[in-house]
């Protein structure tokens, strides 16, 4: 009786009706609670992106009586963020959660594995989407938009996984990664062709609320911007820089340690299983690379930040339900390690303490994800996937 009673339960929780309940219902009670109590300042700065396109002022100043920080997103953002920008605050923002929880959910959906699968995926992330929520983060809709830009490119649908890449990466640089999975195209020629018209046509559309003008000196201003942010994350006491980087400068108490050793040891330990071409025709191997592309791009980049988490879990999320059954003991600690340390400890329901004096300060929110992130390059390397059909619809 109780085993088939808490089947029932989890056949149910794993239903696509439940799944998208619970995160429109993440999205409409955080844009609420935020917008009453006034936390807004990250809205603000994406609603006064299109305000400033409009009267051509500069993307990149500091507006203090608008908001704090500075936008840094590309100038395309002006026309995505435009529908809720025109609407009063009280709407626009909760409205604007619940557009980038529609847009993850329907990346997690197109993901060419089973219906519970894909539910289950969700759920893992469903904490780390509500704290991207919190502070109102397009980083929810750009995991959806690498997540189908993956799968439409599986599905044969090269125009319209070139244009997500395209969007994102002209929106915010991570969506490029993207680029990844070209070696799946079976149409590699239109998939470039479609990339570049995308580009080029996504790169001009802002000129129409404003001028052609200001939009080419607003990404020269932009450049700029992203160069200049890089060189303040890096500092020991930046809330960004949650990344392997990150925990190597603040563990040794030197922010002068470079990147680039970083980056360029990571890039070939990310390109390695590349090497395995026989392996490319599998699913199994295609997922896990996927995962292995939402965690390089968070680990590896000094502008990681806690909400930026959610495109990394996405690949944790993604790595977990991709091991056979029964699962071994050491995928099930690094999992359960994720879950505590990489998306509770930034909430109250991690003891304070802990979170300020050791969480934050050696950037440990990305340990977990760095360990999973080598678990699944030595899987790419090692697993031979043609074993793995069951994840086949």
């Amino acid at each position: 009786m109780l085993a088939n009673s808490l089947k029932n339960y989890s056949d149910f929780v794993l239903t696509k009706r439940f799944v998208f309940s619970l995160f429109i219902a993440l999205a409409l009670f955080t844009g609420i609670k935020q917008y009453a109590k006034g936390s807004l300042n990250n809205y603000k700065i994406f609603k006064y992106t299109y305000t400033h396109t409009i009267n051509q002022t500069s993307l990149y100043d500091t507006y203090p009586k608008e908001y704090n920080d500075v936008n840094h997103y590309g100038p395309i953002f002006a026309v995505i963020i435009a529908p809720f920008a025109l609407l009063p605050d009280a709407i626009g923002t909760t409205l604007w959660n619940l557009a980038n929880v529609l847009v993850l959910l329907t990346g997690f959906y197109s993901l060419p594995i089973s219906l519970k699968s894909r539910s289950l995926v969700a759920l893992i992330c469903a904490h780390e989407a509500f704290g991207a929520m919190l502070s109102f983060q397009f980083n929810i809709a750009l995991t959806g938009f690498i997540l189908m830009s993956f799968s439409y490119l599986i599905k044969q649908k090269d125009i319209k996984s070139a244009l997500l890449i395209a969007l994102g990466t002209l929106i915010k640089l991570y969506g490029i990664v993207g680029l990844a999975f070209f070696f799946f195209s079976k149409r590699k020629m239109t998939f470039i062709i479609a990339g570049i018209v995308s580009l080029g046509l996504l790169f001009v559309l802002p000129a129409f609320i404003s001028s052609p003008n200001f939009i080419v000196s607003s990404y020269k201003e932009w450049y700029v911007c992203l160069i200049e942010k890089n060189g303040l994350n890096t500092s020991l006491t930046s809330m960004q820089d949650i990344s392997l980087m990150g925990i190597v400068r603040r563990f040794l108490q030197n922010p002068l340690i470079p990147n680039t050793p970083f980056l360029i040891s990571g890039i070939l330990l990310f390109a390695l299983p590349y090497v395995r071409i026989k392996q490319y025709q599998y699913l199994g191997y295609r997922l896990m690379l996927l995962a292995s592309v939402l965690i390089f791009t968070v680990i590896f980049s000094s502008g990681s930040e806690s909400p930026t988490y959610i495109i990394a879990f996405a690949g944790v999320a993604i790595w977990y339900v991709l091991q056979p059954k029964p699962t071994q003991n050491w995928v099930i600690i690094l999992f359960v390690f994720a879950i505590i340390l990489t998306t509770l400890s930034p909430s109250d329901l991690f003891p304070k303490y802990i979170r300020v004096h050791y969480v934050w300060k050696y950037s440990l929110k990305a340990l977990p994800c760095v360990l999973i992130w080598f678990a699944i390059i030595y899987q790419l390397l090692t697993v031979d996937f043609r074993d793995q059909q069951f994840l086949e619809e």
